[in-house]
């Protein structure tokens, strides 16, 4: 029998659900895993993380909205991760990790064989953090590292933990997807982030919502994208001091670029699509009630497949 998928939000758990959930883990039954927003007692976190230490079919595990509410539970979840051999996918947005509780996953993520999307958006993080985070993006000729990185809403990182972060994205050889969206970056980050994006040859996706540009930092990328070759396909800068008319341009020369991409690329395998039924949403940071919400078209909302493959799917919100 295949591996099914998990899936519970918002819930209490009793020590009966925890105990099926665990067993199925313990019997490689389980590819997906999804606890959003759950309550659980400390005892059975750990019970569930000990089920997933065990697993051999796990490529995802979602722990979004404040299941890792303690640096006990952090240490359970580092015991964990370094057992385990087969995840792909970890979801830990809107955790209080802290830097501490970084300090405590980072041996367990930097070394994990499989490990190649990680979402810690809202998740309290600094400087010290960020240092970490970026030696889970190795430059060309290290070893493969993270693809898919979510760092939104950490507004305690400064401007030096964001410098750095460029730096290690121009040198990754292997990401692909990088969500900063409601993080205080401003005009001069952004420009860093240009030359970052300008060096990478694998960046695709870059989320800037609500950080503060204002149309220089537009202007940068317009110039990046009409002007030099780039491997970036989708540029995200909603909720920001920017005209519409530069956003525009902005993404009509990025849909060109990939309209000539698709052209010259050989057809897509068209596989099963059962693996897109259990595709759960990146939790995208929700802003303060005061920022204005741009009511003109759909929002683009980023899911992943657990494989380390982004998918783009428009809807209204």
């Amino acid at each position: 029998m295949l591996p099914a998928s998990i899936q519970i939000t918002g819930e209490l758990l009793s020590a009966a659900e925890v105990q099926d959930i665990c067993e199925s883990l313990k019997e490689d039954g389980v590819r997906l895993l999804s606890v959003r927003g759950c309550q659980l007692s400390d005892r059975d976190f750990g019970r569930v993380c000990r089920g997933v230490a065990e697993s051999r079919s796990l490529a995802q595990l979602n722990l979004n909205l404040g299941v890792v509410s303690s640096i006990n539970r952090t240490r359970h979840l580092a015991d964990a991760l370094k057992a385990n051999r087969s995840l792909q996918t970890l979801f830990l947005h809107g955790s209080p990790l802290l830097d501490t509780g970084l300090v405590t996953l980072n041996p367990a993520l930097s070394t994990h064989p499989a490990l190649v999307c990680l979402d810690l958006g809202d998740c309290m993080l600094g400087d010290e953090a960020l240092g970490l985070i970026c030696g889970m993006l190795p430059p060309d000729g290290a070893k493969s590292g993270l693809r898919e990185l979510t760092l939104s809403a950490n507004p305690g990182i400064s401007s030096k933990g964001w410098t750095r972060l460029a730096i290690a994205v121009a040198h990754s050889s292997q990401l692909r997807v990088l969500n900063l969206d409601y993080n205080p970056l401003g005009d001069q980050i952004a420009g860093m982030l240009a030359v970052a994006v300008a060096s990478s040859r694998t960046l695709e996706v870059l989320d800037l919502e609500g950080t503060g540009l204002t149309n220089q930092s537009a202007q940068v990328f317009l110039d990046m994208v009409e002007n030099y070759p780039t491997s970036l396909r989708v540029l995200v800068l909603a909720e920001n001091n920017i005209s519409p008319e530069l956003q525009q341009q902005i993404c009509d020369l990025l849909s060109e670029a990939e309209d000539d991409d698709d052209r010259e690329a050989p057809p897509p395998f068209t596989g099963p699509a059962s693996s897109r039924a259990l595709l759960p949403i990146r939790d995208k940071y929700q802003p303060p009630t005061w920022l204005p919400h741009s009511k003109s078209g759909p929002q683009v909302v980023l899911l992943t497949s657990g494989l380390g493959e982004s998918l783009l799917a428009e809807t209204e919100m």
